[in-house]
């Protein structure tokens, strides 16, 4: 082995290298997101859960009670209410996290040692049911003086019921989030080296002399991988509910309808990224370099809630949050995509932006 050579195949490596700008910026990229979010974005420590409470008692040892749980920060009050009914309607449609309940009889059963208040919990998310448990242990001066009665509560006077899954069981929480992270993972990929595919096997060449348009080649592009992408939702919902006994406690169409929704804008994105990759090497770059946020800051790995809210903007982006949010609010809450039309909504424009800038991005040239 010459070492000249060695040198020369080095040299011609690094300028290669040093061309392609985006592996150069995968190079830096990579790392500092890596070294962002994992410091900064993810956070185990849920603070400011989206709460409702109907104190029905109203009166000043209730509200001092509410003041209390607020000023822990684990809650945050977002949804009024009057009524368990109205919480539980804001917990299936996924306004709210957390439920609190203070029956009009709030007096007599504090000073009786019943059980004085109750929490309901999305257990869907198992993560939140952990924090919302913190809410039963809050410290509590239950000690009279001369002229103040207790304000707090003894021990066991706060009950926390957990809906959708009281087991605490994680695939009940995790099996629908893969559905979404196997289809985001696939579908980008699959599609983003869609274009340049063709191009490295000079079959662009064969295209451009077609009569065929952007728009109807894109199209033409995507539709085969709806099927492809319908089957995977299928083996996940399949093996999920044989193996780990995980419900479908709302409509099974539309689980496949919030699919379909996800589909499509990951293909879309993926023939964006299609557009402006040179070779299928940079186009699996630029997907990882997606990916690695949808999994990280959509609420599948990490708790949403306990991200910054700057953090949590930029996670609004990202096809995966919502979708999260509404095949486990139709499997697990028997939710309807009605009950979570803004989440629909998202996902439906985010596909035709992308669709759009991938049909202007492309030209049938070689260039």
């Amino acid at each position: 082995m010459k070492a000249r050579r060695l040198l020369a195949v080095m040299v011609k490596e690094l300028r290669q290298m040093r061309r392609d700008r985006i592996t150069l910026a995968m190079i830096v990229g990579i790392p500092v997101m890596q070294l962002v979010l994992f410091g900064y974005a993810i956070n185990l420590n849920l603070r400011g859960l989206s709460a409702g409470i109907a104190d029905q008692a109203n009166t000043s040892a209730s509200r001092a009670l509410v003041m209390d749980m607020v000023a822990t920060g684990v809650i945050d009050p977002v949804v009024p209410a009057t009524s368990p009914q109205a919480l539980m309607d804001a917990l299936r449609r996924g306004r709210i996290s957390v439920g609190v309940v203070i029956p009009p009889d709030f007096e007599a059963r504090r000073f009786d040692g019943r059980e004085a208040v109750q929490v309901l919990v999305d257990g869907s998310d198992t993560v939140v049911q952990g924090a919302a448990l913190q809410l039963a242990q809050l410290p509590l001066d239950t000690t009279p003086t001369a002229n103040t009665r207790p304000l707090g509560l003894g021990r066991g006077q706060v009950g926390v019921v957990s809906f959708y899954n009281p087991e605490r069981r994680s695939p009940v929480n995790i099996v629908p989030g893969l559905i979404g992270v196997i289809l985001t993972m696939t579908m980008v990929l699959f599609t983003a080296v869609a274009i340049v595919r063709e191009r490295e096997r000079g079959n662009m060449e064969l295209l451009i002399a077609t009569p065929v348009t952007s728009a109807e080649l894109m199209v033409g592009k995507v539709a085969p991988y709806v099927a492809i992408g319908l089957v995977q939702t299928s083996v996940v919902l399949a093996l999920g509910t044989w193996l780990f006994r995980v419900p479908v406690a709302g409509s099974l169409l539309e689980v496949y309808v919030a699919a379909m929704l996800l589909i499509l804008a990951n293909l879309t994105l993926g023939l964006l990224i299609s557009t402006r990759a040179r070779s299928q090497f940079q186009a699996m770059q630029m997907t990882f370099f997606v990916f690695l946020p949808s999994i990280l800051l959509s609420g599948f790995m990490f708790p949403f809630a306990g991200m910054p809210r700057a953090v949590q903007w930029i996670a609004e982006l990202l096809p995966l949050t919502h979708f999260l949010r509404l095949v486990r609010g139709i499997m697990l809450r028997g939710a309807g995509l009605a009950d979570m039309w803004p989440d629909v909504l998202a996902l439906l424009a985010f596909t035709a932006v992308m669709m759009a800038a991938a049909i202007l991005r492309f030209r049938k040239r070689l260039d």
